[in-house]
């Protein structure tokens, strides 16, 4: 990793570095990274159920990966990393560019998808790569009191594209229904039937919109705080495609150019600007900038219509045209 790469964290991030000790392609076009260590480091830190880390990309770019593995044995992370030809870049870096025996820099675990103390009982609903927190959340419970008290439908395309299909049937017999609609939404799972009456289960979901809107529209009569999602950002999809723009800088005047590969965040970060950040997907609200001027396309889930008129979330957001200024 060049040193163009080393940049700064933010007052309240931590980066370490780890050396990739496996690397496989674990279904279609998911791969699995299993991280330990680097000679002569330091442990790596012990982490919750539902812990994400931040990862440096061989590209520049950080990235957010759920954490895997089982929360009882912090000798290893591991990660599973759906390589994403349409998204920002960061996936296909790590897919293409990571190799066994690589080192990188990661920052120590954040949760925000942490299971409730309370609950006695789980529902856990994955689609897709969002099988990666539900994954750790079951392997934690698996060890204690809770491990006959949840269940796993996880929804995905195909048998081809299904992570970790093998380790749940091994791991959880009896408690996990697979799904598959081979990409026709008139074979989506119904959840109905588990929805219609609350049943004193926390429900935790995490995978594509479509999805989780699903189940929130099926689950809006639960308690309030018994229902759960982690979002993996915002659909692109629908936004135009990326142009090159530049941020002025209002308090310096400094220009600070954004190519079309790059987030603002990226290239402030490139030009030596800290900014606080946390889930750098447009869903958690930290990275929240004040806009002075410029024509915005917001990509995030946070911002009201109000708040769109002078503010921006410079982790996804970008310009449509011309240039934007931040009071920064």
């Amino acid at each position: 990793m060049s040193e163009s790469h080393e940049l700064a964290a933010t007052p309240d991030e931590v980066f370490i570095r780890v050396t990739v000790s496996q690397k496989r392609e674990l279904a279609k076009g998911t791969f699995f990274f299993e991280l330990k260590p680097s000679e002569g480091g330091e442990p790596l830190p012990v982490f919750t159920a539902g812990s994400h880390i931040t990862v440096v990309t061989p590209s520049g770019a950080r990235r957010n990966y759920s954490l895997c593995g089982d929360p009882n044995d912090s000798r290893t992370y591991q990660l599973a990393i759906k390589r994403d030809a349409k998204g920002r870049g960061g996936s296909i870096s790590m897919a293409d560019d990571v190799v066994q025996g690589a080192t990188l820099q990661i920052s120590t675990p954040s949760n925000n998808f942490a299971l409730a103390e309370r609950a006695k009982k789980f529902l856990f609903i994955a689609g897709g790569i969002g099988i990666t927190p539900i994954l750790s959340m079951m392997r934690h419970l698996q060890h204690g009191p809770l491990a006959d008290a949840f269940n796993l439908i996880y929804c995905t395309r195909d048998a081809e594209s299904t992570a970790f299909a093998h380790e749940l049937q091994r791991e959880f017999p009896g408690r996990v229904t697979l799904h598959h609609d081979h990409g026709d939404a008139k074979n989506a799972f119904d959840f109905w039937p588990l929805l219609e009456r609350p049943t004193g289960a926390h429900i935790y979901c995490c995978g594509p919109k479509a999805l989780m809107d699903a189940v929130a529209d099926m689950s809006g009569h639960w308690p309030s705080g018994s229902v759960h999602f982690e979002s993996f950002g915002v659909d692109a999809s629908k936004f135009s495609e990326n142009v090159a723009f530049d941020v002025v800088l209002n308090k310096s005047g400094r220009k600070v150019h954004v190519s079309a590969q790059q987030t603002v965040l990226e290239a402030l970060r490139s030009d030596g600007c800290t900014v606080r950040s946390s889930c750098e997907s447009g869903t958690c609200g930290s990275c929240k900038t004040v806009l002075v001027s410029g024509d915005v396309e917001h990509r995030d889930m946070v911002l009201s219509e109000t708040e769109r008129e002078s503010q921006i979330m410079v982790c996804v957001s970008r310009a449509r045209s011309g240039e934007l200024v931040l009071d920064l």
